[in-house]
């Protein structure tokens, strides 16, 4: 177990999480854009569990079995069916992929950096990027700041890298007299909401996405809140 940590601490002692520069700008947008696509499986995955799309997905099979006394037909049809599906969850992740980066990634320097209540962070590691956060006054939240665009890349999970950058926004919220951070995770994102539980986030909400495609397949965002403890209290 020490060895363990002593390896995390060391880990960690070559990375540093600093503010955002325009040279970082590409390095972001990719860790972003790899980030956000790795969900496509577990999404996937999240859709086949779901009672309705097996139900259809065997209402399909034995259709076409018993009407066309064959085998090969259902499973071809299935097999159809099921990479359509994928198409259409990549479809969906591709779309939130480019609205991101037309919007508040288009211009993160302006976006982030020129309001007093607004900053992004990078995370280091022996001169290439790693991982990103940000943070907004929150729109649906009035008073309370929000966390967005957490990504670390995969070959540098599990050594804390999160971790300090969530705590870069709570303190960053902290100093500014925000009462609380929120944040938007998904259903698929397991190992997210684990971090943020962790770290002292409580789920306050759940809903599902209003796009249409979101809807058939109950695809479900996560509302955390930290409360915060202003300094003096």
């Amino acid at each position: 177990m020490s060895w363990t940590w002593s390896r995390s601490r060391k880990a960690m002692a070559e990375v540093q999480i600093r503010r955002y520069k325009d040279s970082d700008d590409e390095d972001v947008k990719e860790i972003f854009t790899i980030g956000m696509s790795e969900h496509v499986p577990s999404s996937c995955m999240h859709v086949l569990k779901q009672p309705h799309t097996q139900m259809l997905l065997a209402c399909v099979f034995c259709a076409l079995l018993a009407s066309s006394k064959s085998i090969l037909l259902p499973i071809l049809t299935v097999t159809l069916l099921l990479a359509a599906g994928r198409q259409g969850i990549s479809y969906m992740f591709s779309n939130y992929i480019q609205f991101s980066l037309c919007k508040d990634l288009k211009n993160i320097r302006e976006m982030y950096l020129e309001g007093a209540d607004s900053c992004f962070w990078v995370a280091e590691c022996q001169g290439r990027v790693v991982g990103t956060v940000g943070c907004l006054p929150a729109e649906q939240n009035e008073g309370c700041l929000e966390l967005k665009r957490m990504s670390v890349k995969c070959s540098h999970r599990g050594r804390g890298i999160a971790k300090a950058l969530c705590d870069a926004v709570a303190d960053f919220a902290q100093q500014r007299g925000f009462p609380a951070v929120v944040l938007y995770t998904s259903v698929v994102q397991t190992d997210a909401q684990k971090l943020y539980e962790n770290m002292g986030y409580k789920k306050v909400r759940e809903f599902v996405v209003p796009e249409l495609l979101a809807k058939l397949t109950n695809f479900t965002l996560f509302e955390y809140r930290l409360d915060l403890q202003r300094p003096g209290n």
